[in-house]
């Protein structure tokens, strides 16, 4: 998506906020949603417009923000002491510098509003009639406490309001103010140091200037979104309910691209997940990041995959596990109370009952038998296993790495490995059984003495 023609774009990000309600050492905007951080999720919608300057306004837990935006283009401004949105725009400038084109100003907390949105505002800004500004407004079910907008029915705004200066009638309006704004930059700075901190908060509202700009007889313009887009966050409930739209967007997207979900308030995808058409998920999946699923697969009920690579036709769970690095390739199976890490099973291959493969290479038409480990770990370093095409493992072997399982090869069950096993070989591991005819009814005999005897003697 390219923003509009008449100018370049930079974009202000507010999070300079306090977040105390939040009640946690985690800046505000890094918070999660879909497993990515609210303003990293702004970050790569404004992206998609393609701005020539991208500043973060931050202040306190200033040095996590900046961590978290290191190395994507973003310039860092601080507003020391939080005066007001207004006031933290202003602080902008000197990261502006030299700029000349349009401003979209956004806020951290505030992390679904679309591309879409953002670049209808910017087309709003150089409409026929020229506004000043653009604001994007919004109709909740309830106003509460937010800043009013009186607008004509052509959106031209005749007045806008914080709720604590509103009189009885402007509470009464419906449209409301989100705080984003698009505005040219060659007017932005130039009224916000008009901007005054005469009202019931004493602070510097960056709304107040588009009265300015009306004083001055350039009207500005409210465009319209639906509430759930421009949904706040200060609490962790208002985290939750984010998360939540979130998750509803994106589950029906997935639908409308050929997905079935058999109940889709039961799954939870990331930001990232990538899902063919034809793909089913049953009931009670998550998805971490990192994941993509090819045409066909069928995805079981109560799975957690992370990282993971699953083939066309490929079969999983239920209650099985994918962590990074596992790539089931096409008809694959992996069954329930499976857990596969940083390992490929090959086309047709199948670890169909509580297995657990890391770190391994598993071929084509493999079986796994239950019980199956790969030992991986020595307490040091991660050891590989390599399984070759066709190679059957027994029920409760134990493959101790670094180990090779040739092709065709055959592991008995209860076997532990701890060197190469060559192709089409056998490789049967266990101690000799012993049998000793009686035993168990002799001890049985002398324990139920025992514990007569103990029960005389209380």
């Amino acid at each position: 998506m390219s923003t509009s023609p008449h100018a370049p774009l930079a974009v202000i990000i507010l999070a300079a906020g306090q977040g105390t309600r939040m009640k946690s050492r985690v800046h505000k905007v890094l918070h999660p949603v879909a497993g990515r951080p609210m303003l990293l999720h702004l970050l790569a919608s404004a992206g998609e417009l393609a701005p020539a300057r991208q500043v973060v306004v931050v202040g306190a837990g200033r040095e996590q923000v900046e961590r978290a935006v290191a190395g994507k283009g973003v310039d860092i401004a601080v507003q020391a002491q939080q005066l007001g949105t207004g006031h933290a725009v202003a602080q902008a400038k000197e990261a502006l510098v030299g700029f000349e084109g349009d401003v979209l100003i956004l806020y951290g907390d505030v992390p679904l509003v679309r591309a879409e949105t953002m670049q209808a505002m910017v087309r709003r800004l150089h409409g026929a009639d020229d506004p000043a500004c653009v604001v994007l407004g919004f109709r909740p079910a309830d106003a509460a406490a937010y800043g009013r907008i009186i607008a004509d029915a052509d959106g031209r705004i005749a007045r806008m309001v914080e709720f604590k200066d509103a009189d009885e009638a402007e509470r009464a309006v419906d449209l409301c103010n989100s705080g984003l704004m698009a505005v040219r930059s060659a007017d932005l700075f130039a009224l916000l140091e008009r901007v005054g901190n005469d009202n019931a908060a004493g602070e510097y509202y960056l709304p107040d200037i588009v009265m300015l700009a009306a004083s001055d007889g350039h009207a500005s313009a409210v465009i319209e979104t639906d509430a759930h887009e421009v949904a706040g966050v200060n609490s962790r409930a208002e985290l939750a309910a984010v998360e939540a739209i979130w998750q509803d967007r994106r589950r029906a997207e997935a639908m409308r691209e050929g997905v079935t979900l058999v109940a889709p308030g039961t799954v939870f995808f990331a930001h990232d997940t990538q899902i063919a058409a034809d793909v089913t998920i049953e009931p009670n999946v998550v998805f971490g990041p990192g994941v993509r699923i090819e045409e066909g697969a069928v995805i079981h009920a109560f799975c957690h995959l992370e990282g993971a690579r699953v083939g066309p036709g490929v079969s999983v769970g239920p209650y099985a596990r994918l962590r990074p690095g596992a790539v089931l390739e096409e008809k694959a199976r992996v069954g329930n109370f499976v857990e596969i890490k940083n390992a490929t099973l090959g086309k047709g291959a199948k670890a169909n009952h509580l297995s657990y493969v890391g770190d391994a290479t598993v071929g084509e038409e493999v079986n796994i038998g239950a019980g199956t480990i790969t030992c991986n770990y020595d307490g040091y370093f991660k050891h590989q296993t390599i399984i070759g095409d066709r190679a059957f493992i027994g029920s409760n072997s134990a493959l101790i790495a670094p180990v090779k399982i040739g092709r065709d090869a055959i592991v008995a069950a209860g076997s532990a490995v701890s060197r190469d096993v060559a192709d089409g070989e056998l490789r049967l591991v266990r101690a000799e059984q012993l049998v000793k005819p009686g035993w168990a009814d002799r001890f049985h005999d002398a324990m139920r003495k025992k514990k007569a005897a103990d029960k005389k003697t209380d």
